[in-house]
């Protein structure tokens, strides 16, 4: 079982021997930066003043009040017996609709502009650019080659060559 494993090895091996691999310096004919896009998100805010129309002061309930009594003072001079009863009630809420309507309808009393700030915010993306590498065409031997390189490189760059045979 173990010859079986060291027959493959040794092929390896002697495939490697005829191989023969140096390194050498190859000529930088161009280098161009190479950059991508990113999308930053972020958050854009803008604030502006609103005037809206409010009345001079709160509701007044002192009208409703003061027409309940009076209504229901006026309801109870009117009828006999249970009639008197039904007076007062009717007369008591029909002056508490009057006594708050002229109470809270002032006609002299003009709105009163408000002003509040109102912030709005929306999403917006913002692309920057960011550099990746390096497409370097190089040079070697009256060929042209190109490849990626994450540094920028000096005006050679260093190139593993490997010669082998190619058949007798």
């Amino acid at each position: 079982m173990k010859r079986l494993a060291l027959i493959p090895l040794l092929a390896a091996t002697a495939v490697a021997a005829h191989a023969q691999t140096y390194l050498d310096n190859a000529r930088v004919s161009s280098v161009e930066p190479q950059y991508e896009n990113v999308s930053v998100p972020r958050q854009q805010c803008s604030s502006q003043w609103v005037s809206e129309p409010r009345r001079n002061g709160g509701r007044d309930y002192g009208g409703a009040v003061l027409g309940g009594i009076v209504g229901g003072l006026i309801g109870n001079q009117v009828g006999g017996g249970h009639g008197r009863e039904a007076a007062t009630a009717v007369g008591a809420v029909v002056g508490a609709f009057t006594g708050n309507n002229l109470a809270n309808r002032d006609p002299w009393q003009q709105p009163v502009p408000m002003s509040r700030e109102v912030t709005t915010c929306r999403d917006v993306d913002d692309v920057r650019s960011r550099l990746v590498g390096y497409q370097v065409t190089y040079e070697y031997h009256g060929q042209q080659y190109t490849t990626l390189m994450h540094e920028k490189p000096g005006r050679f760059v260093p190139v593993r060559v490997s010669v082998d045979l190619v058949g007798r």
